[in-house]
């Protein structure tokens, strides 16, 4: 989440932008008269671009060199948002949800069971020769 907010953070300006896309200040302007882009703007009102506008003129470009119109590249950019708006949207669902089914699946472990586990993975390992396993190491430290 940390990395969205840094990456919605409006720092560059057009200058930097033109130097990072290759595009010309027109056609950024353009893009942005399109409705394709809509970056920030300081309190002087200069247009203050994120990483995320960055990419977004870099596939711009990218559908413009393809051939595509105006138009298309505008339906291409509405699906993508609409596809990660939804992929969104069932991030915040599972991540509400989880909880209570993680708690709810997780049964506790006897140390039986957990020793039979462990014990089990062991043999695995051994039924492998000339291989060496960290796992190995890690497991015999609950056997004696």
């Amino acid at each position: 989440m940390r990395d969205q907010i840094r990456r919605s953070m409006p720092l560059f300006p057009i200058g930097i932008v033109t130097k990072l896309t290759e595009l010309t200040p027109r056609q950024v302007r353009y893009y942005e008269q399109q409705g394709l882009i809509q970056p920030a703007r300081s309190e002087g009102n200069q247009r203050l671009f994120s990483f995320n506008d960055v990419d977004r003129l870099l596939k711009i470009k990218s559908l413009m060199e393809k051939g595509v119109n105006i138009a298309g590249v505008k339906e291409v950019l509405q699906q993508e948002d609409l596809q990660k708006a939804r992929e969104q949207q069932q991030l915040q669902e599972a991540a509400l949800s989880q909880p209570a089914a993680s708690k709810a699946s997780r049964s506790p472990i006897s140390d039986t069971q957990l020793r039979r586990l462990l014990k089990r993975q062991l043999s695995e390992l051994s039924a492998r020769p000339n291989q060496s396993h960290l796992i190995r190491g890690e497991l015999s430290r609950f056997f004696h």
